[in-house]
Order: structure tokens, then sequence, then C-alpha cells
């Protein structure tokens, strides 16, 4: 994560003493009238920042997060139960906060927890000096500032003889780990030559061969690292520029022109859409019924879901990534984002706009951050609500008779964009009318670039060559989704079936084609494998539930999406900190408060805190309250089609129920009709497809006269 990230963030959010989240006052709100799962209010951002004072009176305190602590599974599932049964509500559980923070006269580093409306302070813990907090807005800010002011950077730039009109900017980067002892907050900060004085100029295109490292606290420098270029693993010196002309994105510096053949393409709803939402973030849609969360990390959080008044999952977050570069030369060895832990979701999200990020009729959702004197920041637009269409649902002709249904597959869609750095990640989950649920990441954005100084053709062994003196780095994207289930009820088992061919038996498989599934029930909590070869589904049941029909227990199935897992050595640093990345699968027992793959703070850190530890528990998990995890991503080794701007690469993991039901759930979705879609025939000569005929053919959704008989 570096400094751009933050920087399309800033652009994003506005202060606040009276804003509005979700549409509804943001002032002083009683705790009775906010549901458990509602995102933190400014109010109690404020109650939070007076608390802390007052407990250090007359101290300087520097604020990284004040954040929702959410509430403990045990305390909340009686109320919304109550909520989904229509009973007596309990009291709602207590809301907390926590709080990281520094102290700024000692250095040091504290952790709080406690309830804004009353003022009592819960915990008060004081953080090993090995720890360091997530970046935060203003740090990055000053970071830049002081890189780009300090005299041993200008000699490097004045040492470049850049032409009139250009000049440098720099991507501050989490540093990463190379060093067990080292517990310094560094960053490191790469720089590029800008060619123009345009707000969408691409500097990535041209990198610069020098890097230094400051210590974020002190603001010092610690020391200039110099790149290597070409299949040197030395350092190069700084040498005037070579001038390059930049490889442009932005449509206003294109050479080339923009495409007019594209006519438009406009979605409406005349009637509106077909979702509702409440004050308190309770989204209703055909079946489905859950709850909208956001916070700094995740983003968006979707909790309590059900589907027909049955519980489905408790709480869905992609909780973490780990991006770690493939060129094993200093500094590049310690490239090893961790998007979620180091930064944060929340704080990336891009503000979203009508007509841009989503078409239709569009539902948006406001967040808060706090800057670094807990003041609180207003985030606008950065969640959106929408329905899609996804093509067809289901369809069948009967041959014989002609006659056919088809109904077509609207889709509910909650989507968060963010632009970490250079990438830009699209994250979208996905309600269809069937009971099923998908969760889509789209990875877009620009390549983190490096220099390359290639001579007579010459190409590097660690990345791929994209533009005349610049190479994008081989590298991986692995994501990590948390599904806590709810499976009719909050006890589940998850098990695997794979899919095996029968053995050769005169008797029982004379003729070689039989296949049976086998199941596998996890017991343990740990990590487990994917399989292709054998179709492996995962699958999460509830074993005091029985579908009448199957005779098993109802479950959910989870596709999950096989991906190649951390390249990176056993022993590296990469792999230490980031062991998630390591398997497919990992069940763990629910316990409060494990969140996150990787462990509660992964910036600098030296090893994972996470799941490879709550795994060697060895709990239980059979008929308990378990939580599944999958990671999955891309291994990204780029072309030169991904430059100067990435097209989309798509990833999708879905769950679908399987024995949930006795029959299909979408019979009840009415048929796709030509009177609601209005769909118009293409006519040639035509510009305007608002004049295209509906014809006796047009119509119907299909074909009414019998089809020949024959066989499928």
């Amino acid at each position: 994560m570096n400094m751009q990230s933050l920087k399309g963030a800033i652009a994003n959010v506005l202060p606040t003493s009276n804003g509005a989240v979700n549409g509804k006052h943001a002032g002083p709100s009683p705790e009775s009238e906010l549901h458990p799962f509602d995102p933190l209010t400014p109010t109690e951002i404020r109650n939070t920042v007076s608390i802390l004072k007052a407990q250090f009176p007359d101290v300087p305190l520097r604020f990284k997060v004040i954040e929702l602590l959410e509430p403990t599974k045990a305390d909340v599932i009686p109320y919304i139960e109550a909520e989904r049964l229509g009973t007596p509500l309990p009291p709602k559980p207590t809301r907390l906060t926590f709080s990281y923070f520094h102290r700024m006269d000692k250095g040091i580093f504290y952790k709080a927890i406690l309830t804004p409306s009353t003022g009592k302070m819960v915990s008060l813990k004081e953080l090993p000096a090995a720890i360091q907090g997530p970046i935060d807005v203003d740090e990055m800010i000053a970071i830049e500032k002081f890189c780009l002011q300090h005299p041993a950077v200008l000699a490097e730039i004045e040492k470049l003889q850049l032409p009139a009109g250009y000049s440098v900017c720099t991507d501050p980067w989490i540093y990463g780990t190379d060093d067990e002892n080292e517990n310094r907050r560094l960053i490191q900060c790469y720089m590029y030559v800008v060619e123009k004085d345009h707000p969408e100029c691409n500097h990535y295109s041209l990198p610069a061969l020098f890097s230094p490292v400051f210590d974020a606290v002190k603001l010092e420098l610690v020391r200039m690292d110099y790149l290597p270029s070409g299949d040197s693993y030395e350092g190069v010196p700084v040498a005037p520029w070579k001038p390059v002309k930049a490889v442009q994105y932005a449509h206003d510096l294109l050479d080339e022109p923009v495409r007019t053949d594209l006519k438009p393409y406009i979605v409406q709803q005349p009637e509106g859409p077909s979702f509702s939402v409440s004050e308190d973030n309770l989204i209703q849609w055909q079946k489905w019924r859950f709850r909208l969360g956001f916070n700094y990390r995740d983003g968006m959080v979707i909790y309590n879901v059900t589907y027909d008044g049955r519980n489905t999952f408790y709480r869905l977050s992609m909780n973490e990534m780990t991006v770690p570069y493939g060129d094993p030369r200093a500094p590049y060895h310690r490239k090893q984002a961790f998007d979620v832990g180091d930064v944060g979701l929340g704080i990336t999200a891009n503000q979203l706009a009508l007509g841009c990020d989503c078409l239709g009729h569009i539902k948006y959702f406001d967040g808060y951050r706090t800057d670094s004197q807990g003041n609180p920041v207003l985030l606008k637009n950065v969640i959106c609500l929408h329905e899609q269409d996804g093509g067809l649902l289901h369809k069948h002709t009967n041959y014989r008779s002609g006659a056919a249904t088809v109904a077509r597959n609207r889709q509910l869609v909650v989507q968060m964009i963010c632009t970490v750095a250079n990438y830009e990640y699209i994250f979208a989950w996905i309600f269809d009318q069937a009971a099923g649920i998908d969760f889509e990441v789209r990875a877009t954005g620009i390549l983190s670039t490096i220099p390359f100084e290639n001579q007579d053709g010459e190409t590097c062994e660690w990345g791929t060559n994209v533009a005349p003196g610049v190479v994008g780095s081989y590298h991986q994207h692995l994501f990590n989704l948390r599904i806590d289930p709810a499976i009719d009820g909050y006890k589940n088992t998850v098990f695997w079936e794979d899919s095996v061919p029968l053995a050769a038996d005169p008797a029982k498989n004379k003729w070689g084609v039989g296949y049976t599934t086998k199941d596998t029930k996890i017991t343990e909590a740990g990590a487990y494998e994917t399989s292709v070869p054998l179709h492996r589904t995962y699958k999460i049941r509830n074993d005091s539930v029985i579908n009448k029909i199957t005779h098993k227990p109802v479950s959910y199935k989870i596709m999950t999406a096989p991906s190649q897992m951390l390249l990176m050595g056993p022993d590296s640093f990469d792999a230490k900190r980031a062991g998630f990345a390591t398997k497919p699968v990992w069940v763990t027992k629910y316990n409060d408060g494990e969140l996150y793959a990787a462990g509660e703070f992964t910036n600098q850190s030296k090893k994972g805190t996470g799941l490879e530890v709550w795994s060697e528990r060895k709990d239980n998990v059979e008929n308990e309250d378990v939580v599944f995890w999958h990671t999955f991503g891309l291994t990204h080794n780029p072309r030169p089609e991904d430059f100067p701007v990435m097209p989309v690469e798509r990833l999708m993991v879905s769950m679908r129920p399987n024995g949930f039901f006795d029959k299909s759930p979408a019979l009840d979705v009415p048929r796709s009709a030509q009177s609601a879609n209005q769909s118009t025939l293409y006519e040639k000569g035509k510009t305007n497809g608002v004049n295209g005929k509906m014809t006796n053919e047009t119509a119907a959704c299909c074909h009414t006269n019998p089809l020949p008989n024959g066989n499928h």
C-alpha cells in the first residue's frame, strides 16, 4: 500500500461535525436508536476521543484508528433471533469502540476499549514496541511532503537533469520485513518522473532509480536505496535521465482518438428498485434480508443473512489480502502489501458516482473514519446497492410442444471499489433469486512498475517489459474470504465432497462408467486442500435439520476458486507473515475477535498471528459454531496489454443451497416477458433503438412451433 491510494481516499472524504450517515442525521444519537450492527457514528468517535484525552490529560495523542468493536456473538444472537422471529426484543448489547493511538510524549502505542455512551474505560493496553499500527492518511501526507523536500532527495533529483516542465513524485510504500530485529516504523519511497502537470498523468510509466527510506516517527532519512536495472542485483547510481515518452491512460492525454461507434446503453427501472433499505441499514430484496456494515478495515461487511426467514450466514467479509512480489533483488524483496491490515479497505474506498461505477437505480451508503487528531471524516458514497440482469435464471423448452418456461436472473449487488496505490479492487456481493450468493473480485488499475534500462532486446527474469524502460514485476494477489455460517442455526459442520470413479468390477461396474461421491467430515480445526481432479466441493451443513427429500442434513456448498497458493519459500518472511496464503481452506471454531486471517497487526509484522495460530488449537469443529476461511487469488505475470491501465481480471467464489430446500427455490420467479423487458429489434439503417418494432416473434420469449423430434 502506498501514497497514491491514500491520496485517492483524501479526495473522496469530507471533514464533518454534523454529517449524515446513509441519509440520517449523524449528530447525537442515543445508543437506543442504533442497531448492534450499525456502523460507527461521529458522536461515538467524538465521545471516544474525549474519554481518551481525559485519561491522558495534557498529553499529546495521535490516533491511528477509532472503530466500533463488534458485539460478541453470544450477546447479539438473542437480539437478532428475536428480530427474525418477530418476538419481543431483549436488551441490545452495549456498543463498544476500540482505538489504536500513540502517546506522543513517550512514543507508547496503546489499544483501548471503551463504552462511548457512558465514558467507561473497559481496557487500556500498552502494545509491544515491535507492533506497528496501520498507516493513516495524515501520516502518508507528511511522509510524501517530507520526502520531496529532503536535501538528499533533491540532490538525486538534480542528478536526473530533467527537461523543463518535468517533475518527480513519490509513492510511499509499506516497508515490509527482512530483519527480525527491526522495530522502527519505516517507509520506502519509490520515485517516479512526471511528464505533465495533469491530475491523471501516468507516473508509473517513468520509474526512477533511487528510493529513500524514512523513519516515519522521527521523520529522518534512514538511507538511500539505489534500484537495480536490467538483470543486475546491484543498485545503479542516478545518472542524467534519458527522455522516454510516458505511456498514458487518461483519455485527454492519449495520442489516438477514442472510439466513436458506441451507442448509449441505458439501464432504467421506471417503477424504482425492488429492494428496500431502512434507516438502520436493513436491506430487504426478494426473500433476502441482511444488514450492511462498514468499518475502516474490511470496508463493507454483510451481517445476519436470512432467506425466506431462514438463517443462512451470520457474517460475510473479505477480511485480508496479501500482494507479494517475486523479484528477489533488494529492495524489491520486501514488497509485500497487506492492503486490508496495513491500511484498510474502508480507508481506501472510492467515492462512487452515478453512471460510472454502478448502473441503474442506485442506493449509496456513507461511512466514517478518523484523522490523526481524532476528528470524524465523512466517506461519501463508498458502497453502492443496485440490481442487475444476470442473464437467464432458468429455461426449458418442451421440444414436443414448443412451449417454454424462461425466467431471467435479477441480481442484487452490493459493491465497493478500493484504490490501493496503483491497483483498484472491485468487491461485490451478489445475491440471486435462487438463494445463491456470489462474492466477486475484479482487479484493475495500473501495474507497480520498476525501471529497466534494457539493451539490445533484453528481458527481465522477474517480470515483463510493458513499455520502454519499464517492467511489470511478477506478483500474486491472494485474498481471504471469511464465511461465518448459520445454516438453519449456529451449530454447523464442514465437510468436503469428492467425485470419484468406481473401481472396475464385473458385477458392479461392468462397463467402467460408474462414479460416486465420497464425503469427508472435518472434525478438527486446520488447513485443507482443494482438488480440481476430484471436483472437490466444500459444504457446510446443519446436522440437526434433515431434508425430507434427500434424507441428509441441510447445507450450503462453497464453490471455491482453485488458485495457486503463495509461491514464496516457507522460510521467507512473506510466508511467515501470510500463513493464511499457503493453504486454500481453513476451518476454525468461532472465537470473538478472530476476524482477520493474518492477525490483528500486519504492518512490518514478522509472522502471522491469525489462522496458522488459531488452527493449532485443534479445536473440535463438528456440530460447533465454525468459521470457514477461503484463500484464493491471482498469480499475475503481467502482459503488455495490462499497461498502462489493466483490463479487469475476475475471480468468483459462490455459495449455493445444497439440500437446503425441497425443490428449486426459484420456481416463483415471474416468467421473462417482453412487456416488462421492452427489448427492441435491430433494423439496418436505424440509429434509434427505441424505434425498433415488437413483432409476433418478439412478443413471446421462445418459438411457439413444436420442434422436430430428436435425441439430445
